[in-house]
């Protein structure tokens, strides 16, 4: 026989369940666990009068009202925090346990002390995944600006709230509702708080993290969580003590001991850690456990000291750097076992215990009344505060939006105010409500209202061919790893950089962001030492800073760090792109191909990176597609050895950069260039006549400037149709190091006639895929060209 502990919220709900005894107080419950398992069909025996079968049900019960709830709203593009709430609300008495005898069955009040454990055990690997996702060092980044958002975002709901329910508590007549009224000023309170972790979560799933709006909002949201912390720990401290001053202080002073413990024992242990993981070298499994006891054991030590069980972990994962290697390895690990095995249970058993159907009219709209009163409060410091410091209006109107989001760290401490009995049953289904509905419209109104990428509508960017001659070029190259490096260099050293016309490269490593709700994007000045985040970029600076001394004063490179997500990793791109007012944006294609035209590394994480910048870009785009290393670096920049370059033409836009960017490569003298131009063996349709014209424009300039060139020529090809092409492109078997191409042509061409069904990807254009996939071409570098222009063109 054991007996567990309840919370008043679970017995309430669930009342008296058969073959469950209530012992002395409502808060116990006994229940035989002689036996976990050993129950089958087959002997007349239900699994579901066994603890483990029936814990294992609720869990897949749980994950799978998350998935499904997750799927339907998706297509709305709601994030995943607001189905988990919804799933687990739904699978409760406000829908599935309404069927009768279900709720007795799949979720008898006997089994909610492994449910108990197993959810606790989740909400602390939740909470330690906050920590290690919060980066501690974005207080260094708050500014007067963020600081004043921050600030009042809290202070004024605060102001707004406490003064309505303190009116409301002096004309309140009715004595019945005594208890319901008095709790309204610690609604009041609830209501007011901004957490980071929410609010940079809702950034994140609406890709807006890396905007300039977005970094606003998190440096905000970090200052208005510290004041919200300090409300909410000197309230719950305060009414732990009873009213006790000596006590209260007691309890803080508690919690300062038990942090310095926690730097001092699990610190050092942190260090050997980070020591075998900045190497480079992968977290190893005997490592990872290590760091989960101290999870466990930070939990345990907090407890013993009269915390909260979830403010150990939080704490640990707070003193572990944020992002790679460190805390990317320990998110990687423990994302999916949290959130979708373990953290569902606690979105179970918190809906098990809203019922919307014993929820009041007068309760409801009481509290929804205060929370929209805490909401407008939000909206109303934050956007009033931005305007004051001079942000655009539709961006603080934005920006107040973000400060209203809430999420799970509302609902714990909606949970924790319902077990302290400070709310009651109704006034916590209502809050719960309330916080779902509004995060939910609020994340539906937002993409509507503020869409980063219409920053770049009408904006006609730079391209090569409308740059001037003898002027400086500026390049961003964008990197992805290490092995993106001698490709992109060799690339650059074909530009042939000139006193009149020198090279401003800017180099931008891009990290995927895992393990930190915070992207970075750092201007790199040589020879700063690098963070333990970005210690992985110094090889890519050194290799460029090298480039850089080999031109005697002909190259300038500046590079940068960009940490963040993929969805919103073009964002750092285009901020670079219009601040240095580049020409052309140069970024490695996420497969990377065998000589013989395999796919031996996919990132498709990556992809979705790229096509962001086809589609956005603020200036001309080339996708650098690596077949293999060319010759040894230094050979190449020092001109000791010659380059074979060729550029395919067959027409449009594209076609014209791609020449331009030739037009670069000419005069230098270890580069061979050719100029191959598919000329069509036929009559071209009345609407090509404009396009024809102005290739014809460009390809004259072209011959112009080559005319005694002995390193350059040209010459042309006649093709009737896309096998024609085919067989054109066939004849640059194992010829050239790197071939220039563009990415699209005109609409329905009939140069391409039967080879765009076989393009399989659509980044590279017809002819960039078929050249990257083709085994005719060994290690050749294919650079596909995208011009920049108003309007799309047809693929």
């Amino acid at each position: 026989m054991m007996v567990s502990t309840m919370e008043p919220e679970n017995v309430l709900v669930f009342g008296s369940m058969p073959k469950t005894q209530m012992i002395q107080s409502s808060h116990l419950v006994c229940s035989n666990f002689s036996r976990l398992t050993n129950a089958s069909v087959f002997y007349s025996s239900s699994p579901l009068t066994l603890m483990l079968p029936l814990l294992l049900l609720q869990l897949s019960l749980g994950s799978a009202a998350i998935l499904v709830t997750f799927y339907l709203l998706r297509p709305f593009g709601l994030p995943l925090m607001l189905a988990q709430v919804l799933g687990g609300v739904l699978l409760g008495p406000s829908l599935l346990c309404r069927i009768p005898g279900l709720l007795n069955m799949i979720f008898p009040i006997r089994s909610f002390l492994l449910m108990d454990v197993v959810s606790t055990m989740g909400f602390m690997f939740y909470f330690f995944l906050v920590g290690v996702q919060t980066d501690i060092w974005l207080l260094k980044k708050i500014t007067k600006k963020s600081f004043a958002i921050g600030f009042f975002s809290v202070a004024v709901p605060m102001i707004l709230t406490l003064g309505m329910s303190l009116l409301w508590m002096q004309f309140n007549v009715n004595p019945n509702e005594k208890k319901k009224v008095d709790s309204l000023p610690e609604i009041a309170k609830a209501e007011s708080l901004v957490s980071f972790q929410i609010v940079s979560y809702y950034l994140s799933e609406l890709r807006v993290i890396n905007s300039e709006i977005g970094r606003v909002a998190l440096c905000s949201s970090m200052v208005s969580t510290l004041c919200s912390t300090c409300v909410v720990t000197s309230n719950i401290l305060w009414n732990q003590s009873k009213d006790d001053l000596s006590r209260f202080f007691q309890s803080i002073c508690y919690g300062i001991i038990f942090a310095s413990l926690v730097c001092c024992i699990l610190g050092p242990l942190l260090l050997w850690e980070m020591k075998h993981t900045l190497g480079g070298q992968p977290l190893k499994q005997g490592n990872l456990v290590v760091l989960f006891i101290a999870v466990l054991m930070s939990g345990f030590w907090g407890h013993s000291f009269g915390l909260n069980i979830y403010f150990g972990p939080l704490l640990f994962g707070l003193i572990i750097p944020s992002g790679p290697p460190l805390g990317s390895a320990l998110v990687e690990k423990l994302d999916v076992i949290t959130n979708w095995v373990l953290m569902p249970l606690f979105f179970v058993k918190f809906g098990l215990a809203v019922d919307i159907f014993a929820l009041s009219l007068k309760t409801y709209f009481k509290v929804q009344f205060f929370a929209l009163l805490g909401a407008f409060g939000k909206f109303l410091g934050a956007s009033l505060c931005a305007l004051s410091c001079q942000m655009p209006q539709r961006d603080a109107i934005v920006l107040g939006f973000f400060m209203t989001f809430q999420g799970v760290i509302e609902l714990d401490l909606f949970r924790l105010m319902k077990r302290k009995q400070i709310i009651g049953d109704e006034a916590f289904s209502a809050m719960c409500l309330t916080a779902l509905i509004g995060s939910g419209v609020v994340a539906l109104v937002v993409p509507c209202f503020y869409d980063p990428s219409k920053r770049y509508e009408g904006y006609y960017g730079r391209t090569l061919a409308h740059s001037r001659h003898n002027s400086e070029l500026r390049v961003l190259v964008c990197i992805h790893e290490e092995q993106n490096v001698p490709s992109a260099i060799n690339v650059l050293a074909t530009l042939k950089p000139t006193k009149q016309s020198p090279i401003a490269v800017y180099m931008l490593h891009m990290v995927e962001l895992m393990g930190s709700a915070t992207p970075l994007l750092i201007r790199q000045k040589r020879p700063k030492k690098l963070s333990t985040r970005t210690r992985g970029s110094a090889p890519i600076i050194d290799a460029f800073k090298i480039f850089e001394e080999n031109h005697d004063g002909l190259v300038s490179v500046s590079p940068f760090i960009s940490v963040s997500p993929p969805q919103t990793m073009h964002e750092d791109v285009f901020q670079i792109a219009l601040e240095k007012g580049t020409s052309l944006v140069i970024i490695p294609f996420f497969k990377k191909f065998h000589v013989g035209g395999a796919v031996y590394m996919n990132k498709r994480s990556l992809k979705i990176a790229n096509q962001n910048v086809l589609d956005q870009a603020p200036c001309s785009v080339a996708i650098l597609v690596d077949r293999g290393t060319l010759k040894t670096l230094h050979a190449i920049w020092a001109g000791w050895s010659s380059s074979e370059v060729a550029v395919i033409f067959l027409g449009g836009a594209d076609d014209q950069e791609a020449l331009a960017l030739a037009a670069k490569m000419t005069g230098c003298q270890n580069i061979n260039l050719t100029l191959i131009r598919i000329i069509y063996d036929g009559d071209f349709p009345d609407k090509y006549m404009e396009g024809i014209r102005n290739d014809n424009e460009s390809l004259g300039q072209f011959q112009t400037n080559i005319s005694g060139n002995t390193c350059a020529k040209y010459w042309e090809e006649v093709a009737k149709d896309g096998p024609g092409t085919a067989s054109v492109l066939r004849t640059l078997e194992n010829q050239y190091d790197i071939i220039v191409v563009g990415r699209r042509h005109y609409d329905t061409f009939p140069l391409l006639s039967g080879l765009t069904e076989s393009n399989e990807n659509k980044e590279l254009g017809v002819i960039g895929d078929m050249l990257a996939s083709s085994d005719f071409l060994g290690n050749t570098t294919i650079l596909v060209v995208q011009q920049h222009t108003d309007n799309s063109h047809s693929e």
